[in-house]
């Protein structure tokens, strides 16, 4: 099919194609309203769609967002992009998505090709802890990190407060009278790991975080790393803390293999709470982030950046909640 151009609407309208373009642009010179008419008729008649990008290069905006995370896979990230999708389209944006895959070089490589197509704002959760976002900064387009924390940076950021989520989830295990616990933590290197640290270093008191295990946050990685601990030293634990959903279902397996029964005999709570949490054998009780309010505040925020409504960084910080489910002996009427 032959792409339709302005000039062959020009050509339908009886008008010059720059009649056109102050049509679509809405100026910067007036039109008449019998020639308006005329240009619309030949607009819907043709099927004429603005070339996007080609108007980006003249200067204005291409009504598209890009989002880079690290792994599809990871229930929490799909949620997020499924939310800003929604979000971007209730706005009249197109969200293109990238995966890192947790590879930095192919993070930049991904940013690169986000400037080349001039998109008006780039929400990043980025596989460094230090993200490299000069280039995307140096070309004016609004930068959102999500899921990091940029508190005091010329860099916007919504997160999820990581601190009070693991806190959160160790005292709800220490609420079931669970005393031997054990917490499945993240690569040390990342903010939010962290943080999620130190929340459970002022819960329990573990400030040398002797009990605690690392591993990437997938399910094969939290698999892996319960059952390597319980070959090493046994069920010596009755309740377990992961920092996240995906994470806590290779867990849930790996406890399963070894005979230990959840909730009677460990404990577990998760930090998430998506979707897929709700369908594990025995459903996980997780501290929640919300999801749909981590995705509107993001694109607010880009919104508000690519409009020149504010040219400042603006931080969000939100606070997680708990949901009782099955693992860890509440279940769903607790």
């Amino acid at each position: 099919m032959t792409q339709v151009r302005r000039s062959d609407v020009a050509r339908a309208a009886g008008v010059s194609p720059a009649v056109v373009s102050y049509v679509l642009n809405g100026g910067p010179r007036p039109v008449s309203t019998d020639a308006r008419r005329r240009v619309e008729a030949a607009i819907a008649e043709l099927g004429y769609r603005p070339n996007k990008i080609a108007q980006a290069l003249r200067g204005t905006r291409t009504h598209s967002i890009a989002m880079l995370m690290p792994d599809h896979l990871n229930p929490h990230f799909a949620e997020l992009a499924q939310a800003m999708e929604d979000e971007a389209q209730r706005r009249g944006y197109v969200l293109i998505i990238g995966t890192a895959a947790n590879d930095v070089e192919r993070e930049q490589s991904y940013l690169r090709s986000f400037l080349d197509r001039q998109v008006d704002g780039v929400v990043l959760i980025s596989a460094a802890a230090d993200p490299d976002v000069d280039e995307i900064e140096r070309a004016g387009i609004p930068l959102v990190l999500l899921d990091r924390a940029a508190g005091g940076s010329s860099r916007s950021s919504v997160v999820t407060d990581n601190c009070a989520a693991a806190a959160l989830g160790v005292r709800h295990l220490q609420e079931h009278g669970c005393t031997r616990l054990r917490f499945l933590s993240g690569p040390a290197e990342l903010e939010p790991v962290r943080d999620r640290d130190r929340g459970w270093s002022e819960r329990t008191g573990d400030a040398s975080l002797e009990r605690v295990w690392r591993s990437a946050f997938s399910r094969e990685a939290g698999y892996e790393a319960v059952r390597s601990a319980v070959a090493r030293s046994g069920i010596d634990f009755d309740g377990l803390f992961t920092a996240s959903d995906a994470q806590a279902i290779g867990a849930l397996k790996a406890l399963r293999e070894a005979g230990a029964r959840v909730p009677e005999d460990v404990a577990v709570v998760s930090l998430d709470g998506s979707e897929a949490s709700l369908y594990t054998l025995p459903t996980l009780t997780a501290v929640v982030q919300d999801v749909g309010r981590l995705a509107a505040d993001a694109v607010e925020i880009l919104v508000a950046r690519a409009t020149g409504v504010t040219t400042t960084p603006v931080h969000h910080i939100l606070q997680p909640s708990l949901r009782r489910m099955d693992s860890c002996g509440c279940g769903t009427s607790g």
